[in-house]
């Protein structure tokens, strides 16, 4: 009797640890397979046959569609270059260029993976769309008041999160530092 108490108390405790670590990283993330490049981290892995158990479920618990591998790959950043998370009642500038990419996109989702509602119903730029300097490079001002020049609003939420998506881009699997796939910065520059 006591054995059969002890295996279902072990047993017990292996589900909820399962359970529980199965929960954390889908909702948390986890870092295998992971391109990180300054404040910008990418799963290059994730829109291909090999992507791993966790990223899957993440994937199908989110409900989102992957970047095929051969159509591009997608950057994430909730944080500044400083490791600050990116605030909505804070000014924040990205800044710089992108990888060789035909065509890219950034966009402002709230931490739930929604756009984020704004008077002006603008929730990105695109490659296209972006006003540059004379040397390619671009600044885009994310604020919650009006600025100047490529801006975009972010309806004074707390928290957010900047996705970058390239398109037809030779960043992925084999990328690994800032001079292979050079980075916009993310500064955040003061809060009201």
């Amino acid at each position: 009797m006591r054995l059969i108490l002890i295996t279902l108390t072990a047993l017990l405790l292996a589900t909820v640890v399962g359970v529980g670590a199965t929960w954390m990283t889908t909702t948390r993330g986890t870092e295998i397979g992971a391109l990180t490049i300054g404040a910008w981290t990418a799963r290059p892995r994730t829109g291909t046959a090999d992507v791993d158990p966790y990223s899957r479920a993440t994937i199908v618990r989110n409900g989102e569609l992957p970047i095929g591998t051969g159509d591009g790959v997608a950057f994430t950043a909730t944080a500044d270059d400083k490791k600050k998370a990116l605030d909505g009642r804070c000014d924040v500038i990205v800044s710089g260029v992108t990888p060789p990419a035909r065509f890219w996109t950034l966009t402002l989702y709230d931490r739930k993976g929604h756009l984020v509602a704004n008077s002006l119903q603008r929730y990105g730029f695109t490659s296209q769309e972006i006003v540059r300097q004379s040397d390619g490079s671009f600044e885009i001002r994310i604020a919650s008041r009006s600025r100047a020049g490529n801006w975009l609003p972010t309806g004074g939420i707390e928290r957010y999160a900047l996705m970058l998506r390239l398109y037809d881009t030779p960043v992925g699997v084999a990328t690994r530092t800032q001079r292979d796939a050079p980075m916009p910065s993310i500064t955040t520059v003061g809060c009201s």
